[in-house]
């Protein structure tokens, strides 16, 4: 099996301005080149801090991603932005169908199915969010969540880029609540995960890497992080302060 870097990014979703978004990468990036090697650090601040991220992380490991993007290349699509115009900002990644999305806004399979192969031409890594509702998991509806959003959003992928993808298991019901799912929870569906993408080609399911993204904190990260089928984490609220956030990324290195 090959070996896949951790991955730990930071969604800030609608937080942080310009000033915001500089004081803390003063106050992290010190520490992520003194004590983080050997994870992958990806922050990712909304469209107007994106630019302010990028130059302040340039020359460091610190990746940047933006949180969403429109599928066509342009168009008259009010209040959207392209995969090219994030290429264009020097962005690495984007968040692709994360569960506000698609709860809040409406954002369909059919959508990101033409999003997550945009991102890949665009030569962004799609970080794409699948996770099934508290209702859908006391209906013990979770397999079948997860095999038809993977389905559904990856049918447009080619084989050959499958690896460049990166997947965000996050149960909703964990979402901003306080809640978890329990090691062997997360460990089972993300282990689902890859057998969905083993069927398509082993090689690939192997060196893709599948994180964990459900109410994440410095507390409840060495022991999701440990686990073998886990490659890194999602982490919202506890990624807004900078300290925090880097002891979940210590968490998973190795």
């Amino acid at each position: 099996m090959p070996y896949r870097t951790p991955l730990v990014a930071a969604n800030w979703k609608m937080h942080k301005t310009r000033t915001e978004t500089s004081s803390f990468l003063d106050a992290f990036l010190p520490v992520a080149g003194e004590r983080l090697d050997g994870v992958e650090l990806v922050v990712c601040p909304p469209f107007t801090s994106l630019d302010v991220a990028v130059e302040r992380c340039s020359g460091t490991s610190v990746r940047v991603a933006a949180q969403n993007m429109h599928f066509e290349h342009r168009g008259a699509f009010t209040g959207e932005v392209s995969g090219a115009m994030l290429a264009d900002q020097a962005v690495d990644g984007v968040i692709l169908g994360h569960s506000e999305r698609r709860q809040l806004f409406g954002e369909s399979d059919q959508a990101l199915a033409r999003k997550v192969p945009a991102a890949l031409a665009a030569g962004l890594t799609p970080i794409l969010c699948v996770g099934e509702t508290l209702s859908e998991r006391e209906g013990d509806e979770t397999v079948q969540t997860l095999r038809r959003q993977l389905e559904a959003d990856l049918v447009e992928v080619a084989t050959e880029d499958l690896t460049e993808v990166v997947i965000a298991y996050e149960p909703v019901w964990a979402i901003g609540t306080g809640r978890n799912a329990t090691v062997d929870q997360a460990s089972e569906a993300i282990e689902f995960i890859r057998s969905l993408v083993t069927g398509r080609d082993a090689e690939a399911a192997a060196g893709m890497r599948v994180l964990y993204g459900g109410s994440v904190t410095r507390d409840n990260a060495t022991e999701l992080l440990a686990a073998d089928a886990i490659d890194g984490a999602l982490v919202g609220g506890a990624s807004l302060d900078p300290e925090g956030f880097a002891a979940i990324a210590a968490a998973a290195i190795a």
